[in-house]
């Protein structure tokens, strides 16, 4: 009778907006139910109620260990189109650390177009005045990402100079700095506190300056000096403020019949031409600073690289804006945002809330986009195997970008700041002979782990593993059953 009573439950008919799952407590075996619309009854037909797999009996048994009080959601599945494997409380809502990194790092990479992408940074001076060797002004226009060096390798400020006096500048009455991209005080309440400048350096990683004038100071100082170091005579020593850039935009045709002609744009007056660009710089993949931001779970970086979706042209500036794209991103790529909330690009604050469902998409799109890293696409240009970029080839030589940005469990490194390939996994899951790719994350009360994982079978599944408790729970042992839990999986599977 109560079998009958609770499948006649799950017949009835439901109204309005399904409110997202709650945590269940670690010992609950209790599974999440498919998202609905997952099946769709047809007149004639029997219906159909689709379940779920529970937790496998090792991951119980590792669950069991979990300290009073603390609740926990997973979600384990094959990428490539699998299936989902295990799952419990998979939709609910739960403070995610610093996995909201991967969020970051995953919407940044297709921002960028993969990892040959990059960003850019030019020196521009007014139409005008293009072609002289005496300027009023020159312009630094900029991405807002975290790359631009004062004077390290061809994305520098040195380079820019170089190029410029390469290209006959030799005085300029003025340095000006496009730096109104982004609302800084709407990033005021990320719980790192530091000042969020449009454009920046990357010299100020371990100096990062006390307040946005005091980056503009810092910056309009290092271009002067470069361009003077170049050869390039600059008047004046403080930097100024740029108007936005304006790109040109031609006239309109008349409609048919309306008679007239349109300006032809060889005599678009001067005032009405945009900038000329005098140098330019690219940086190199964000595959790089993606993987210097996973691995030892830079804070400050994931939220520079945060900031680079609210940069203009694509972004409006804010935090929001760019919390808002992120969402699209999200949204995009099939993610079920029910619960979902993001407040940050490191996961430092609390306010955050992600799924293991949310989590466990993300980690297989990512895993299925043909993303390789640049390292991968040297290789196979050298070998003369094109074939070798193709995403079947491309996931068993675990080239994948994304996936390589991660840290990588047991590699042993001991280094300080967790610079290495290991990253915040490398004294974890040491001796297991098992092939963790994986972001941990860690606030008080709060441990996560998601990523990757080869199971028995040499089938890659995508996991996550998400846990909230009492502030005062154990962090180790949360992540002692964190690596036991993953250990079961992949034998399991």
């Amino acid at each position: 009778m109560r079998r009958l009573l609770l499948i006649s439950l799950l017949l009835l008919p439901v109204s309005g907006a399904q409110a997202p799952a709650r945590p269940v407590p670690a010992n609950s075996e209790l599974a999440s139910p498919e998202p609905a619309g997952s099946g769709t009854a047809m007149p004639g037909t029997a219906l159909q109620l689709a379940r779920e797999p529970g937790l496998s009996a090792g991951v119980r048994a590792a669950l069991r260990d979990l300290p009073p009080g603390v609740q926990v959601g997973v979600l384990l599945r094959e990428v490539g189109g699998g299936p989902v494997l295990e799952a419990q409380a998979a939709d609910g809502a739960f403070i995610p650390a610093s996995t909201v990194k991967l969020v970051t790092a995953a919407a940044v990479l297709a921002e960028r177009g993969g990892a040959d992408g990059e960003w850019t940074a030019e020196l521009t001076v007014p139409a005008a005045q293009a072609g002289r060797a005496d300027v009023k002004a020159v312009t630094l226009r900029g991405s807002g990402d975290p790359l631009l060096s004062a004077r390290d390798g061809a994305y520098s400020l040195r380079a820019l100079a170089r190029q410029a006096h390469a290209r006959g500048l030799r005085s300029v009455g003025e340095v000006r700095l496009d730096d109104a991209g982004l609302n800084a005080p709407s990033f005021g309440s990320l719980t790192l506190a530091e000042p969020m400048p449009a454009l920046r350096l990357s010299d100020w990683q371990d100096d990062p300056p006390a307040s946005v004038d005091a980056a503009r100071a810092r910056l309009g100082a290092a271009l002067i000096a470069e361009l003077r170091r170049a050869g390039v005579t600059v008047t004046r020593d403080t930097p100024g403020r740029a108007a936005p850039f304006t790109p040109y935009l031609p006239p309109t045709p008349p409609a048919a019949g309306e008679g007239g002609a349109a300006e032809p744009d060889p005599f678009v007056p001067v005032a009405r031409r945009p900038e000329q660009g005098v140098a330019s710089v690219r940086s190199g993949s964000p595959f790089e600073v993606l993987a210097r931001t996973l691995r030892p779970s830079d804070n400050r970086l994931s939220e520079a690289l945060l900031a680079t979706l609210a940069h203009p042209p694509g972004g409006n500036g804010t935090l929001g804006g760019a919390l808002a794209r992120e969402r699209a991103f999200l949204r995009q790529i099939g993610v079920n945002l029910a619960g979902v909330r993001l407040a940050d690009g490191s996961g430092l604050g609390r306010e955050a809330r992600l799924s293991p469902r949310a989590l466990g998409t993300l980690l297989t799109v990512m895993h299925d986009l043909p993303y390789p890293t640049p390292a991968a696409q040297l290789a196979a240009v050298k070998a003369g195997q094109p074939a070798r970029l193709l995403p079947d080839a491309l996931y068993r030589s675990r080239g994948n970008a994304f996936v390589e940005a991660l840290p990588q469990a047991g590699t042993g490194e001991d280094v300080p700041g967790r610079t290495g390939r290991g990253g915040t996994l490398a004294l974890r899951l040491r001796g297991l002979d098992l092939d963790v790719r994986a972001k941990t994350g860690t606030l008080p009360g709060v441990s996560a782990l998601a990523g990757y994982v080869t199971g028995r079978s040499g089938r890659t599944l995508a996991f996550a593993v998400l846990m909230n408790g009492p502030e005062d729970t154990p962090i180790l042992t949360l992540r002692a059953v964190q690596d036991r839990v993953v250990q079961a999986m992949a034998q399991a599977h």
